[in-house]
């Protein structure tokens, strides 16, 4: 490529400063040759420098960058200021959850889900046991069916809250960011109440739960619903139809359904194309299909739209979230299976059948048929799936992770290509990505 700069000059008709005393004669480039400016006056003329040879730039986001959201290595090569190649570079997080999977006992790989998505971490913890339960060929009670209900929704608005309050500081807006915070705040301590943890819960059991729900829970969780959509609100107000807000995100890493789906998304990334794929409606889990909510979609599957349908699904989890209230039954949050789940204290130390069964759970680890199976739950950035394959033992042979963010995170070259070096951050920042998901 070339770089041209062209200057125009439109000289007076006289070579006389006020005084009456001749010009100092600049010189111009004309036709390689120096001219006295003096000599052109009257015309207009356009001097041009001699072509320059302006290679492409390669420029790095990250791997230590906070516009990446993790460390994820973006390689640009840009012209001028347009992108016209990206190469993102995985790899520098050192997970290795999937292998450190095959040597623990399944509950024993509960708190390892927690840090994949620790945006999640309710989430995933609910999406392991569905199909560590599936693998040994075990259910649950109806009032823990209602409880994980109830942390996969509270985990789907903290992860989109903090989606929508570090894309506004990505994008220049900082108020929305604190008064989402303090809603996130409100969510860990309804956390920290039920389990005793805030960021990584370890909430789940195969077979149930860690713990139950406290005395006056539900009436914290109500007073949340309701201070949070007024929050919302605010924010949405303030966003949605800010001059500033939309010429930053309209228009910005389109993908029409068919690339959408081509390219494997799933989630908000995938519906705000305008494809209506959800798990939860497609492939009913925790029952699901008796719940009143809409799946949300988009049409022009830019940035805007996924600011719009990831506010939309929070709506929608505060809907389903006020049904669970209305639907919690009482009873056990374990089945009686001593396979899996630990006898009452008083029992295994008063009892010699029950302290057999407590031995054999923590020492050797409950064991699962030989087979495999595969299970997948509607997360907060999409499809976020569990592959187990068993020989029998208490350790699975394989454990397969399918990350959203990893899928989705695949497009992003397709995505920002043509577009300004300043968009990569807010388009990178729409697919909402954690890196202990990618590198895994």
């Amino acid at each position: 490529m070339s770089a041209r700069r062209t200057i125009e000059v439109a000289l007076g008709t006289s070579g006389l400063d006020a005084q009456g005393r001749p010009l100092r004669a600049p010189l111009v480039q004309q036709g390689g040759q120096a001219v006295a400016l003096e000599a052109l006056e009257g015309q207009r003329i356009s001097t041009i420098e001699p072509e320059l040879d302006a290679d492409h730039m390669l420029i790095n986001i990250g791997p230590q960058h906070p516009a990446t959201h993790g460390v994820l290595r973006l390689v640009l090569e840009l012209d001028g200021e347009t992108v016209v190649r990206c190469i993102p570079h995985i790899g520098y997080l050192h997970c290795g959850f999937e292998k450190i999977g095959e040597y623990r006992q399944y509950n024993q790989i509960i708190p390892w889900t927690d840090r994949e998505d620790y945006l999640n971490s309710p989430g995933n913890n609910v999406a392991f046991v569905l199909g560590a339960e599936r693998l040994f060929g075990v259910g649950m009670t109806e009032r823990t069916k209602v409880l994980r209900v109830m942390l996969m929704e509270l985990s789907r608005i903290m992860s989109h809250i903090v989606w929508l309050g570090t894309t506004s500081v990505d994008i220049g807006a900082f108020t929305p960011f604190l008064w989402l915070y303090q809603e996130r705040e409100n969510i860990y301590n309804l956390l920290e109440g039920w389990v005793g943890a805030r960021l990584t819960t370890t909430a789940t059991r195969v077979g149930g739960m860690a713990a139950d729900i406290p005395d006056g829970w539900l009436e914290g969780l109500r007073a949340f619903l309701k201070g949070f959509s007024r929050t919302l609100e605010e924010c949405v107000s303030m966003l949605e139809t800010n001059a500033i807000w939309a010429g930053r995100t309209v228009g910005l890493g389109a993908l029409s359904a068919h690339e959408a789906v081509n390219a494997g998304m799933s989630g908000p990334m995938l519906r705000a194309s305008g494809v209506a794929y959800d798990v939860r409606k497609d492939f009913p889990y925790l029952d699901y299909e008796t719940y009143d909510f809409d799946v949300v979609v988009g049409t022009q599957g830019d940035v805007y739209d996924r600011f719009l349908v990831r506010v939309e699904e929070m709506r929608q989890s505060v809907r389903i979230l006020e049904q669970t209230l209305q639907r919690l039954p009482d009873g056990p949050i374990n089945i009686d299976d001593p396979r899996l789940i630990l006898p009452p204290k008083h029992k295994a130390t008063s009892e010699m059948e029950s302290m057999i069964h407590h031995f054999k759970v923590v020492m050797e680890g409950p064991r699962p048929p030989a087979g495999e199976c595969y299970v997948a739950v509607e997360s907060p950035k999409g499809e976020k799936g569990y592959y187990f394959v068993s020989d029998g033992t208490s350790k699975p042979v394989r454990w397969r992770i399918r990350p959203p963010s990893f899928v989705n995170l695949s497009a992003i070259p397709q995505m920002v290509e043509g577009h300004l070096l300043s968009d990569v951050i807010a388009i990178n920042a729409s697919i909402d990505i954690v890196m202990g998901e990618i590198d895994r």
